[in-house]
């Protein structure tokens, strides 16, 4: 279990061994921890609850994505806390403890990814593994002060990690500067080194900087600024994202609601693109853990309990219009973005100094 120093955040420590000590490996030097949602050779993976810990034997092999950042040259420390079954942001875990948040010793240090981001704000190790379903890695980051990226899915692979929903899954990476964040993305993405690239546009979604408790302008402005002064103004582009979407992705009029068209702090067709996509969520989480909840029933800490059985009674209803409405999506995007293919999209990186709602 983890000591008062460690903040909270380890499960169990270990050390893993670098492959090679070669000091010209890219991570070399580096500490790092895992999210108790991968596989390490020899170990139970607990999944944030002990009935799991119990139920499940020690993995056979190691998640490719922590033997890759191994063969980088990095060690690993240890497994994080997580919470139960990756079904929470908040970061608490009845079972094993809510991990202390560095930065705000009074407030929650934000999940699932909990122990992950806390160990690296705490200066425990120099990055962390961790998972994204909806907000997983990104959350904990911003609560923690650290960076946080949440690649594009199924960029960096999710086996050997217990899926959630794989819809939505992938895996992440967290540090506290943004140097050893490119190291561990230089490790972990599957993409030659290229010389970087001049962005032909910079949208701004006006509607969703408006959800945000501060001035707009305190945000777009110093964004805008600092875009024009490294690539021109011409390349800015301001939309209405909500009205690009409900315009151009028709399969989601299943999900409008007139409630989310008149709530005040609410873009109707992103919170009906949300509501589609706890759906799918809840759906693929009953396929992947039904069975077992059903057999086992397992104890699960409050707010995790509710949304597992809530995912238990599921039925296939809309199913299919989620996947049409992902597909659509994913397209409309790529139009407004301009990107060549889906899976060449830029990753989403997270800060503390960006406020999140």
């Amino acid at each position: 279990m983890a000591k008062a120093s460690d903040y909270g955040a380890f499960m169990e420590r270990f050390i893993l061994q670098p492959s090679s000590s070669s000091h010209e490996l890219p991570l070399n030097g580096l500490t790092f921890a895992v999210k108790d949602i991968f596989d390490v050779d020899g170990y139970v993976t607990g999944f944030g609850n002990p009935d799991w810990a119990r139920t499940h034997q020690a993995a056979m092999l190691t998640a490719p994505s922590v033997l890759a950042v191994l063969k980088g040259g990095a060690t690993c420390v240890g497994k994080t806390v997580m919470d139960e079954m990756a079904y929470s942001i908040n970061g608490e875990n009845k079972h094993y403890g809510t991990p202390t948040n560095p930065k705000a010793p009074d407030r929650v240090p934000g999940g699932s990814s909990s122990g992950s981001a806390v160990a690296v704000g705490a200066m425990l190790v120099d990055f962390s593994l961790g998972s994204d379903t909806g907000g997983s890695v990104r959350v904990p980051a911003s609560y923690c002060g650290i960076f946080g990226i949440r690649p594009s899915h199924g960029v960096v692979s999710t086996t050997g990690v217990i899926p959630m929903a794989q819809s939505f899954d992938t895996v992440g990476w967290f540090a506290r500067d943004p140097e050893i964040l490119n190291r561990v993305g230089h490790v972990l993405l599957p993409f030659p080194d290229v010389n970087p690239v001049t962005p032909n546009q910079i949208i701004i979604p006006e509607d969703c900087f408006r959800l945000l408790s501060i001035p707009i302008d305190r945000v777009t402005q110093v964004l805008v600024k600092s875009v024009e002064k490294l690539f021109g103004s011409d390349i800015v582009k301001h939309v209405i994202l909500g009205d690009y979407v409900e315009d151009k992705v028709t399969s989601l009029k299943p999900f409008m609601s007139k409630e989310n068209q008149t709530q005040e702090y609410n873009i109707p067709s992103l919170a009906a693109l949300s509501t589609a996509m706890r759906l799918l969520q809840r759906y693929e989480f009953k396929n992947n853990h039904g069975e077992w909840v059903r057999a086992v029933q397992p104890d699960l800490g409050p707010g995790i309990r509710e949304r597992v059985w809530e995912a238990l009674g599921t039925t296939d209803e809309k199913i299919d219009v989620c996947q049409s409405l992902k597909t659509e999506f994913r397209s409309a995007l790529t139009d407004l973005l301009g990107v060549l293919s889906p899976s060449l999209s830029l990753p989403k990186l997270t800060q503390a100094a960006i406020p999140t709602k």
